[in-house]
């Protein structure tokens, strides 16, 4: 898919990309860096992590600039827990975009060279990024694939129901939820009722949670 894509600043001096045919941008204007440590994270691996589990596998909806990604390689690496870490893309981004973003600067303990092996890694092979991160990015479309079925968490990071209402509808929330094991958690950083209400149908229980910077909510949903 042809994309006009450009590079922005946000808040907090890290960068991001703004999508002209979804009429979005990959992270917070208010902070990319910001978001995801507070929504993927903090919300995300460290809860689990505070639950006592001593490895996760992780599915990510998006790989997109690869801001996740690499958050959760250092955070594997600094508590030296293995997380596997499956991320599906259906439009990567060249070269001349990754490679243009500071989040490595940005970052403590990030370097570019485990950023751009992030990116450079073979799709759909499973590839060590460290001696605690497992990476196996999946170039395909999500309604199409099939999912494994013993997933820990979830990093939810799909563009907005705005520009792709599709994809939080109760049909792919299913799919998603039956992928995961007993105890595991979805967390994104959107608080859409209608979403809320599909995931509590599903059968998750929510947890209310402040978003990042300027957004009042955010949404963790636990499988009982």
């Amino acid at each position: 898919m042809d994309d006009q894509l450009s590079i922005i600043n946000t808040k907090d001096g890290s960068q991001s990309i703004s999508s002209k045919n979804f009429n979005a941008t990959y992270h917070s204007i208010h902070g990319a860096i910001e978001e995801s440590i507070h929504v993927f994270i903090s919300a995300g691996i460290y809860y689990k992590f505070l639950q006592g589990y001593s490895s996760l596998k992780i599915f990510e909806m998006g790989f997109g600039s690869g801001l996740n990604a690499l958050l959760a390689s250092l955070s594997a690496k600094k508590f030296k827990i293995p997380i596997f870490y499956h991320s599906i893309e259906l439009y990567p981004l060249d070269k001349s975009v990754y490679s243009k973003l500071n989040f490595y600067n940005q970052i403590p303990n990030a370097t570019e060279k485990e950023f751009l092996s992030l990116h450079e890694s073979d799709w759909n092979h499973s590839i060590s990024i460290n001696e605690f991160f497992r990476l196996k990015k999946i170039k395909d479309d999500i309604n199409v694939l099939p999912l494994e079925k013993n997933y820990d968490l979830i990093f939810y990071d799909a563009f907005a129901p705005s520009s792709q209402a599709y994809l939080w509808e109760e049909k792919l929330q299913s799919k998603l939820y039956h992928a995961l094991n007993p105890n595991a958690s979805l967390v994104t950083y959107c608080a859409q009722g209608k979403f809320k209400r599909i995931l509590k149908s599903l059968g998750y229980q929510l947890d209310q949670l402040p978003g990042p910077g300027r957004k009042h909510e955010m949404t963790r949903a636990n499988k009982v």
